[in-house]
C-alpha cells in the first residue's frame, strides 16, 4: 500500500491536491483546495473514485480565498449535505469569523463558503483548533496537529498579522457585491444566483549558489493580502514528509521554519515542497533553499492565466538544491515543457517528470 502519495489534480491555474496515506491495510485522505470552477470535473472525478462504503477524509483545508483554490469547494459545498462525495471529519478554513471581529462571516467568495460551512458542517469547522482561527500565534510554539493514522501536521502559516491584513481587503470588497460581512441569507443568495455553481432549490437552503542575479529577482514580496492569509504546513507520516505551501507569504514560511530548524538541525530535511503559488519568484527567495533540503518539487499550474511558473524561480529551485532536484509537473504545457528539453541536456542538474502525452495531473508517491 502506498504510504503517502501526493495527486497534483489538473486544476488549470490553480490548485486541487489529493494526499493518501496509509494506516495499516486502511487508506486515509487529506484534500487540500478545489481549484477554479472550469476544473470542478477533474475535482469531481478523484473524489468519485472512492469506495461508497469509505467516503471519509481526515480533513479538507481550504487554504485561501482566491477562486483558483476555493471555487471547486463551494460548487461541491453546494450540494445537501448528505450527497456530499466525500465525508470530511475536520474542514480548515479561515471565516470572517476568525480574521475579524466576531462576526460569523465577510471578499465574496470567502462569505460564500462560510455560509456552506457554517450551514452544512459547522461542528467540523476549524475543529482541531476548537472553532477557533487556524493561525500560527505570535511567542508560541508551531501548532501540531496529529490526524486518525499518524498523519503529523505542523502548521507554518497564516499568523495573526497575515489574517489582520486580510480583514481590510475582505470587508471592502464585499462592498461592490452591496453584502455586509455576516449576512448569511445574502450570502446564500448570491450563491444560487451564480450559474457556474449550479444550484438547485434544494441546494440553495435560503542558497548561497543561486547567485546574485537570481538573488535580486527573488524578491519574495507577493502583495496579495489573500495569499498571505494562506494555510501551509508541513505534512509528516511514515517516515515521509512535504511542506505544502498554498500561496503562502515566503517571509512567514521562512520564520516558521527558521523555528522547526532551530528545534531539529541545521537544515530541515523533507521530501518534497509543494511550491507556493505555483512557481511565481514572488514568493520564493534565496534564505528558503538555507533552510530547507528538498529532493522533490511539485508545481500546480498549466500557466493560462499568469504563466507560471516564473522562470527565475524554477532556476532558483534548480540551483539552490542540495540535491538534484527533481521537478513535477501536472501539465505538460508550453510553460512548463521547456524544462522537459532543459533536463536532457548533458550536465543538467535536475530531472522533470510530466503526465502522460495527452494526459492531466499527475501523482507523485514519496
Amino acid at each position: 500500500m502506498t504510504k503517502f502519495s501526493i495527486e497534483m489534480l489538473p486544476a488549470k491555474h490553480g490548485d486541487a491536491l489529493w494526499i493518501e496515506y496509509a494506516d495499516g491495510d486502511r487508506t486515509r485522505r487529506i484534500s487540500i483546495d478545489g481549484g477554479p470552477i472550469q476544473a470542478y470535473e477533474a475535482f469531481e472525478a478523484c473524489m468519485a473514485r472512492l469506495p461508497d462504503d469509505d467516503k471519509r477524509v481526515e480533513l479538507l483545508v481550504i487554504s485561501h480565498v482566491d477562486t483558483d483554490h476555493i471555487e471547486g469547494m463551494i460548487r461541491m459545498m453546494a450540494r445537501p449535505r448528505g450527497s456530499w462525495p466525500i465525508s470530511p471529519a475536520d474542514i480548515w478554513f479561515n471565516g470572517y469569523r476568525h480574521i475579524g471581529p466576531r462576526d460569523d462571516l465577510g471578499g465574496r467568495e470567502g462569505e460564500m463558503i462560510s455560509a456552506l460551512i457554517h450551514a452544512r458542517v459547522d461542528q467540523s469547522w476549524n475543529k482541531a483548533f476548537h472553532g477557533e482561527a487556524v493561525v500560527v500565534e505570535a511567542g508560541t510554539a508551531l501548532p501540531q496537529v496529529t490526524l486518525a493514522g499518524g498523519m503529523t501536521l505542523t502548521l507554518l502559516s497564516p499568523d495573526r498579522e497575515k489574517l489582520d491584513r486580510l480583514a481590510v481587503k475582505w470587508k471592502d470588497n464585499l462592498k461592490k457585491f452591496t453584502m455586509t460581512v455576516g449576512d448569511l441569507e445574502e450570502a446564500w443568495r448570491q450563491l444560487a444566483a451564480l450559474p457556474r455553481f449550479k444550484l438547485d432549490q434544494e441546494s440553495t437552503l435560503g542558497s548561497e549558489d543561486i547567485g546574485e542575479a537570481l538573488r535580486e529577482l527573488l524578491k519574495g514580496q507577493d502583495g496579495s493580502d489573500a495569499n498571505g492569509s494562506s494555510i501551509a504546513f508541513l505534512a509528516r507520516c511514515n517516515g515521509k514528509s512535504c511542506l505544502f505551501l498554498a500561496d503562502a507569504h515566503i517571509d512567514l514560511i521562512n520564520e516558521s521554519l527558521a523555528k522547526l530548524v532551530a528545534k531539529e538541525g541545521r537544515q530541515l530535511k523533507v521530501d518534497a515542497v509543494k511550491v507556493s503559488h505555483h512557481g511565481s519568484k514572488n514568493n520564493l527567495d534565496a534564505r528558503f533553499f538555507d533552510l530547507v533540503d528538498a529532493k522533490h518539487y511539485l508545481i500546480s499550474t498549466n500557466g493560462d492565466q499568469h504563466e507560471h511558473p516564473d522562470k527565475p524561480a524554477m532556476e532558483a529551485i534548480i540551483a539552490g538544491s542540495k540535491r538534484k532536484p527533481v521537478l513535477w509537473f501536472n501539465y505538460r504545457s508550453d510553460h512548463t515543457l521547456p524544462y522537459e528539453e532543459q533536463s536532457k541536456l548533458a550536465g543538467a542538474r535536475f530531472t522533470t517528470r510530466y503526465p502522460r502525452e495527452g494526459k492531466e495531473g499527475i501523482v507523485i508517491r514519496l
